[in-house]
C-alpha cells in the first residue's frame, strides 16, 4: 500500500470533471471487499501475482476483463500451453476459469528505476458461467499431478504420503456416505485401478491437457476418491 500515491491521484484530479467520477480505496486488494467493476486494471506488485488473479477469479458478480502487467516468466506461466516447459499447475488452474492472452512485452527500460526483471502484459477474461468444478479439488489433483510433471502419472500417485493422504480422503468422503468400508480395502490397488482404466497411468503431467485432467478428476470421484 503506498499511501503517497493516492495522495498524489488525488491531487491531480483536484477541482476537476474526473474528480466525481474516481473513488480511491487504500488497502490490500486481495483481502479488501472489492466493490462491483466490470474492468480490472493492473500494474501488479509481482510479489502478489498468484493471490492476486485468483482472488479475481473468485470475485463475484464476475468482472468483464482484466488487463494485467506481471513479469514476464509468471505472465508466460498463465498462458503456456499443454507439453511447453512452462506449462504447469497454476496454467491449468487460471485456464480452467477464464481465457487468458498474452497482449504485449514490456522491457525493463520503460520503467524508472529500471526493475531486474522484464514484464508482459495479459488479457484476462472469466468464464462466465465458470465451469461446475470445486477449485480446491481440481487444484488438489494437480499438485499431486504437477509435483513431478516430467514423469509418469502412475509413478507420482505412487509417492511417498500421496496414497496416503488419498485413503484418509477416501475415508473420510465414505463416512460422509455412510458407505461401509471393507477390511482388506487396498487404496494403492484402487488408484491404480483408476489410472489404469482411465488411460493415463503411462501419461506425463508436462503432456496433459485440460481435457485430460478434468476427466482423470472425473475418474477418481466415480471411485470416492477426492483431493480436498
Amino acid at each position: 500500500m503506498d499511501p503517497r500515491m493516492a495522495a498524489e491521484l488525488t491531487k491531480r484530479v483536484q477541482g476537476k470533471p474526473e474528480q466525481r467520477k474516481l473513488d480511491i480505496i487504500i488497502g490490500d486488494f486481495v483481502k479488501a471487499d472489492l466493490p462491483y467493476f466490470d474492468v480490472c486494471i493492473s500494474n501488479t506488485p509481482y510479489q502478489i501475482s498468484s493471490p492476486l488473479v485468483f482472488r479475481l477469479l473468485s470475485h463475484r458478480p464476475i468482472f468483464r476483463v482484466a488487463i494485467l502487467m506481471f513479469q514476464r516468466e509468471f505472465a508466460m506461466r498463465l498462458v503456456a500451453q499443454p507439453g511447453t516447459e512452462l506449462w504447469s499447475r497454476l496454467s491449468a488452474n487460471v485456464q480452467l476459469y477464464s481465457k487468458v492472452d498474452l497482449v504485449m512485452h514490456v522491457g525493463k527500460n520503460n520503467f524508472r528505476p529500471a526493475p531486474q526483471v522484464e514484464s508482459s502484459v495479459v488479457r484476462l477474461v472469466p468464464l462466465d458461467p465458470p465451469p461446475p468444478i470445486k477449485f480446491e479439488e481440481f487444484d488438489g489433483l494437480g499438485r499431486i499431478i504437477f509435483s513431478r510433471r516430467n514423469k509418469m502419472v502412475h509413478a507420482t500417485f505412487m509417492a511417498k504420503g500421496v496414497i496416503e493422504m488419498l485413503e484418509q480422503n477416501w475415508r473420510t468422503w465414505c463416512s460422509t456416505q455412510n458407505k461401509i468400508i471393507d477390511d482388506d480395502a487396498n487404496m494403492k490397488a484402487k488408484v491404480e485401478e483408476v489410472l489404469s482404466s482411465s488411460g493415463y497411468s503411462e501419461q506425463r503431467a508436462a503432456k496433459m491437457t485440460l481435457d485430460d485432467l478434468l476427466k482423470l478428476l472425473s475418474a477418481f470421484h466415480d471411485e470416492g476418491i477426492h483431493f480436498a
